[in-house]
């Protein structure tokens, strides 16, 4: 997968044109709008509407008492002692109602199990010293010693791929390599899938040829069905285990011979099946959504830790540099910085931005001691968020919104943040949570870390293109606080179930361990199948990483563990902080010196440097997850109708009138014999809801439909021809000023205006999880009732009689089957758009769903 003309991957960390500053795309711009950052210096300064607005920094204000007999008296005369009231409690504090046990024994307590915690990281420290020297004086001597680090000097991933190979070679995984066998996985159904899925595919080409066209025409069962059948049941998000991390955990480079020949002949039958004429394109459809539902997608995973952050950059060098980078990206404090940059420039854009030279452009923390030292004095943050704002508007392109960032990039980019109420949930902002949000507001919220930058307002862009708060000015924090890696939001919101997570939080990198071996970084003696460190060196440190844990979470629970700044920090221990993939960067000591200083380009390009070697380990599994991916969603892409968005037809007609006229309008044609399809798809499997493309606030009741593509534009009938009595129904009424107005006539018709497109990702949606709701089910009316989403004159027997005579009239008028399906809309009247959105544009619409009509066809 990897790139081999390294001359589009942009120059190299140590190479001389990776330091000249002068070359880094939009240097010379700083994207600083001056009026964007006087409404957010203002929201700042405004006071803040939520239930509380106190302020967590601060201490609590001692309290005056001016006492007097009356109001002609002096003050602070001798009086009767007031009783002291019951002061509120603070925000950031718990009520534990506990009794006077509780109160005694808090402290002690807590005393003895920081105590302990202490014993126990001390005897970690020594514990994993203890390992080090053993793999370094034991295992890691020689040949293997020098290939070793002959591998970690590789400059690129090719050169590391032939090194990693010699290593391979001389340490014998070569020979595990060919045993299918293995206890993670299940060979026997891998072998057993890989053998039909060749034997299905090379029969389908045979078919593909004409040899078996005869059979085909009859209508007998052919290859193709069988192949499309077993690619269904097969790719699925960890199939058997062929994607467990141990089977890339005994070599340096690639895995098990089977898996790689079944994961390469997924990739050539999902190909066949993409170019195939045997199957119509709807089916073709049909099979790429579920294949993409069932198989997910990969998430790159930007953990925060401040300066340490910027071995991002070189994690996402190498990604970009082998194309596999993925589409959503999320980063927390530090990495919401990166993954912002990432996220806001195109990919020509980034092989020329993630160079040394980028240093040039990290001045967040130019400030003098002196200076930071009086306003952390003043205002207990060391750093001012005006001046961070103005720094980072660079990185995100300026004023950018989630949404628009989207729209330039086709990258999806997800920020954490948390309230500054502790008991508030957190949030996962993007372009579906949060699309008008500002990207450097939202960054600014997930790095302020308390102490170093006071909370802040999230900024939203208006229509004219001012900024005002977001969230009703309510302030934000740190996301790495609460959820450093939200593994959860980013299924629910992306299906995501491979998950890429680069962590370099620097109190959690000492407590990785593999005992047995991670991706690319086997357990070198024993020929992989041994512990390092030895059997007691892994279990003492088990042991210990486990009692850490447990002593931690004892500290919650029993809510013996003060919260400094109203912020329970043990979360910064006890939440989940790997993924699928997991790349820790290699620190080094001094990086706990600079960890708040803007990195030199000597710094900068170590960092860089050392990321991608971090990642080179790791880049096989990706490309072979990427290979199945990037096949599924190019069937997705291609067989996406895309058609124009053309004018909406506000219903405001009852139930039975539009039945009445959908069915003349098809009778009043005879020579077109096709029928309106329910949707795109002919079986009600693969029924989509129809959703409105345009911006129209609507009132309660009333609902969108399309045109139908290459339909007739004339669905209105003269009033001749429709033979009802009057109504005094309001809906009657309607429909009768419907049917006599000129079929040329299109006052009905509402102007949307069209948004103009950015890039060929501006109305393109990503599958979610959302696309999983149930349809709105069909319900069996009776004869006389007349029921509709904006009317309902089921009291009036005379017009249900005369209903039910006109559907006797009418029996012959048919309208296909479908479910109702149910329609989002985001904050701004727009709609929402989840799942597969822009499968439905330009595809001939449901005319029944598209114009409010639910119930049964007649």
């Amino acid at each position: 997968m990897a790139d081999v003309d390294k001359k589009t991957d942009g120059p190299e960390p140590y190479s001389s044109a990776g330091f000249d500053f002068t070359l880094l795309p939009d240097y010379d711009n700083d994207f600083v709008e001056e009026d964007h950052f006087v409404e957010f210096e203002k929201a700042l300064a405004a006071p803040e509407n939520s239930p509380s607005t106190e302020d967590l920094t601060a201490l609590p204000p001692e309290r005056t008492f001016i006492s007097a007999l009356n109001d002609w008296r002096p003050v602070h005369q001798r009086v009767k002692r007031r009783k002291k009231s019951k002061a509120p409690p603070r925000r950031g504090k718990d009520e534990t109602r506990e009794g006077f046990v509780y109160v005694l024994l808090k402290w002690p307590l807590l005393l003895v199990v920081l105590g302990w915690l202490l014993f126990l990281s001390i005897a970690y420290v020594f514990t994993r010293l203890y390992i080090y020297l053993y793999e370094h004086w034991i295992t890691w001597r020689g040949t293997r010693q020098r290939l070793r680090q002959r591998m970690n000097d590789a400059r690129s991933y090719e050169e590391w791929i032939e090194r990693a190979k010699e290593l391979d070679a001389y340490l014998g995984n070569e020979s595990w390599k060919d045993k299918a066998d293995y206890a993670y996985y299940d060979s026997k159904t891998i072998a057993r899938v890989h053998q039909q899925m060749v034997k299905l595919r090379e029969k389908a080409e045979a078919e593909e040829k004409g040899a078996s066209s005869a059979n085909a025409s009859k209508g007998q069962h052919t290859a193709v069905e069988d192949l499309r059948a077993l690619l269904e049941a097969s790719m699925k998000n960890n199939f058997v285990g062929f994607e467990n991390p141990r089977l890339y955990s005994e070599t340096y480079y690639g895995t098990k011979n089977l898996v790689q020949k079944f994961v390469d002949e997924a990739e050539t039958s999902l190909g066949f099946l993409l170019r195939t004429t045997q199957l119509d394109a709807e089916n073709k459809r049909a099979l790429f959504k579920h294949l993409g539902s069932n198989f997910g997608r990969t998430a790159l995973c930007l953990s925060g830790g401040a300066t340490f952050a910027y071995y991002h950059f070189g994690v996402a060098k190498a990604l970009m540099d082998a194309e596999l980078l993925p589409e959503v990206i999320t980063g927390t404090s530090g990495g919401a910085l990166v993954a912002a940059l990432l996220c806001t420039r195109t990919d020509d854009e980034l092989k020329k931005l993630l160079v040394p030279a980028l240093a040039h452009r990290i001045t967040a923390c130019h400030e003098g001691i002196l200076t930071w030292s009086k306003r952390w004095y003043k205002t207990g943050a060391r750093f001012d968020s005006v001046d961070w704002a103005k720094k980072c508007a660079w990185m995100t392109r300026g004023s950018l919104t989630f949404k628009e960032a989207y729209q330039r990039t086709g990258r999806i980019l997800n920020v954490s943040c948390v309230p500054s109420d502790p008991h508030s949930p957190t949030i996962l902002a993007n372009y579906i949570t949060a699309p008008d949000c500002v990207v450097w507001s939202a960054v600014l919220a997930s790095a302020a870390v308390p102490g170093i930058l006071n909370p802040v307002v999230l900024m939203k862009k208006n229509n004219d293109g001012s900024l005002s708060p977001y969230s009703f000015g309510h302030k934000w924090k740190d996301g790495s606080l609460r959820t450093d890696i939200p593994l959860k939001a980013l299924n629910l919101h992306f299906n995501v179930r491979f998950s890429i997570v680069s962590q370099v939080n620097p109190h959690i990198n000492i407590f990785f361990f593999s005992s047995r071996g991670s991706v690319g970084r086997p357990v070198t003696h024993r020929r992989g199948r041994g512990w390092r460190g030895g059997f007691l060196g892994s279990a003492t440190e088990q042991y210990l990483k486990l009692d850490l844990n447990k002593w931690l979470k004892v500290l919650r629970h029993l809510e013996l563990l003060p919260r400094p700044l109203g912020q329970d920090w043990s979360e910064l221990w006890l939440q989940r902080f790997s993924g699928t993939i997991t790349i820790w960067p290699k620190s080094i000591p001094s990086d706990f010196i600079y960890i708040l200083t803007d990195p030199t380009p000597q710094r900068l390009a170590r960092m860089i440097h050392v990321g991608q070697q971090s990642a080179f380990p790791k880049l096989k599994f990706i490309a072979n997850r990427a290979k199945l991916e990037y096949a599924i969603q190019e069937g997705r892409r291609k067989f996406r109708p895309r058609g124009i968005r053309d004018d909406n037809i506000v219903n405001a007609l009852s139930e039975e009138d539009l039945r009445s006229l959908l069915k003349r309008t098809r009778s009043d044609d005879p020579e077109d014999g096709a029928q309106y399809p329910a949707s795109g798809s002919e079986s009600s499997s693969t029924a989509e809801p129809s959703r409105p493309s345009s911006p129209v606030n609507l009132p309660l009741g009333f609902t969108f439909a399309r045109k139908k593509k290459n339909a007739p534009a004339e669905l209105a009938t003269t009033a001749e021809k429709l033979d009802a009595p009057d109504s005094p129904s309001l809906g009657k009424r309607l429909s009768g000023w419907w049917s006599a107005m000129s079929p040329q006539a299109t006052a009905h018709s509402i102007e949307l205006k069209a948004r103009p497109r950015d890039s060929p990702y501006s109305h393109d949606r990503p599958n979610s999880m959302f696309e999983f709701r149930p349809a709105g089910s069909i319900i069996d009316l009776p004869t006389g009732r007349k029921e509709s989403r904006v009317f309902d004159d089921s009291d009036d027997a005379a017009e249900n009689q005369d209903i039910s005579r006109r559907r006797q009239q009418h029996k012959g008028g048919m309208l296909g089957d479908t479910d109702a399906g149910k329609e989002d809309a985001d904050d701004h009247g727009e709609a929402a758009d989840f799942g597969d959105d822009e499968e439905d544009r330009g595809e001939i619409q449901n005319v029944r769903v598209g114009l409010g009509l639910e119930g049964p066809a007649l």
